[in-house]
């Protein structure tokens, strides 16, 4: 097995240091190697515009909104998962909403996997990820890898197949009894293979969950005789979609994700490790979409986001782009929402229960450019202790409402949507 490493777990938004601390969800000590490493990474990440983590001095630094996993080259691997409440929560209730999120977001296959099992599978989401994709890809070693011919041109001291007669004419003396010959060989060296044994060589030396690492020892014997992909990229647009190929469609997601295809954040640097982080307000984004994809009636037109609306024109050309997270249609009756990854307190009505104004400026722009000065808004933002019910409306006109409603990630369920008028099926009015 390889190395035992250091697993360290945080929520967004909370502290690392290289001094010694009372170690909780918000704040851990790592290593000045690992300190070292994620300002290197923070530093790569800001020039494509985001940014990993606050520094504070030599000692300090502190997370942002990014979740997931970092593994370092000195073995730590950091956790960082989501903050949905401000005080409560566990971290095994951190850990069950990040794969549920993950799995509705990158449409990862759930076979065999509920609620419970999600609440009772502790390990850190590494071991998760590298988990599935182990047992997908076991079931498809059981129904058995795809072959293809592929052409050989060797030489041989025997016939076999074609003779290459240019090259044999061209042979030394001395060497007549040697055979120029194209063949083909029945081989499973195809892109999907390939990419499915460079994961599984990450898999083999990241886990550090027993059951994982032995399970990935017996499925590297299994394909020994496949090379492991070096042209991620390339290998990923080769990956076949035919019939033939449909035993192979569970593994993928899988498989991208362990080896950054699927990540909106790419890691640059010379460590291979597994790394994967996601925006949260991200995920929360397209996961509000997810949930209302299934709710809304057949008839509605659903963008995520809108982008057919701008703030003014110059020139006759539009500028300042407008772009709602989620704007619904049906016929006549449009609506807009925005999502909000962030912490209300619904009872701190001095402070604004921690709304930003620049927000209702652009809800208001949205208002005007998408429906008409009239129609229904809202800001969706995740239910919290502090923040369980909807706040009153917000008045920006007689015939422009603003709703601030929470979203409740553990029952699925957005609090107050009954205001807003949403075009649910009926089985959903029903309920």
């Amino acid at each position: 097995m390889t190395p035992t490493r250091r697993c360290i777990s945080v929520r967004e938004h909370g502290w690392l240091s290289t001094e010694p601390v009372r170690a909780t969800l918000d704040c851990a000590q790592v290593s000045e190697s690992a300190f070292e490493y994620l300002c290197r990474l923070s530093e790569q990440a800001s020039r494509g515009g985001a940014r990993l983590v606050q520094i504070e001095g030599q000692r300090r630094l502190k997370l942002d909104n990014f979740v997931g996993v970092v593994q370092t080259p000195c073995g730590t691997v950091l956790e960082i998962l989501p903050k949905h409440h401000a005080e409560a929560g566990s971290l095994a209730e951190a850990r069950a909403l990040l794969r549920k999120l993950l799995e509705a977001v990158l449409d990862l296959p759930a076979r065999g996997v509920g609620a419970a099992a999600l609440q009772l599978f502790e390990a850190p989401l590494s071991e998760w990820v590298l988990g599935r994709f182990l047992r997908e890809l076991d079931t498809l070693l059981g129904r058995g890898l795809r072959f293809d011919y592929q052409r050989v041109e060797e030489e041989l001291p025997f016939m076999r197949g074609q003779l290459d007669l240019n090259q044999q004419l061209r042979q030394p003396p001395g060497r007549q009894h040697r055979f120029h010959v194209r063949h083909e060989v029945y081989l499973p060296d195809r892109p999907e293979n390939r990419l499915l044994k460079r994961a599984l060589e990450r898999a083999r030396t990241s886990t550090q969950d027993p059951e994982n690492w032995r399970l990935a020892q017996e499925l590297s014997s299994r394909m020994l005789e496949i090379p492991p992909s070096r042209q991620l990229k390339q290998d990923f647009r080769a990956w076949g979609t035919d019939r033939l190929l449909a035993h192979y469609r569970p593994v993928r997601p899988w498989c991208e994700l362990i080896l950054g295809e699927h990540m909106p954040l790419a890691l640059a640097g010379d460590f291979e490790g597994l790394s994967m982080l996601f925006p949260m307000e991200k995920l929360f984004e397209r996961y509000v979409a997810r949930w209302l994809q299934r709710r809304l009636v057949a008839d509605v037109t659903l963008r995520t986001p809108a982008r057919f609306k701008s703030l003014c024109t110059q020139q006759d050309q539009p500028i300042f782009q407008l772009e709602p997270d989620l704007f619904i249609s049906r016929g006549g009756e449009h609506w807009v929402l925005d999502t909000k990854w962030k912490l209300l307190d619904g009872q701190d009505r001095a402070a604004k229960y921690g709304l930003s104004q620049a927000d209702f400026y652009q809800l208001y722009a949205y208002g005007q450019k998408y429906l008409g000065g009239a129609g229904r808004m809202a800001l969706i933002y995740p239910r919290t202790e502090s923040f369980r019910t909807p706040l009153a409306p917000f008045e920006f006109n007689a015939g422009l409402r603003l709703e601030v409603l929470p979203f409740d990630l553990d029952r699925d369920e957005l609090v107050g949507d009954e205001r807003m008028g949403l075009p649910y099926r009926a089985a959903r009015l029903a309920a």
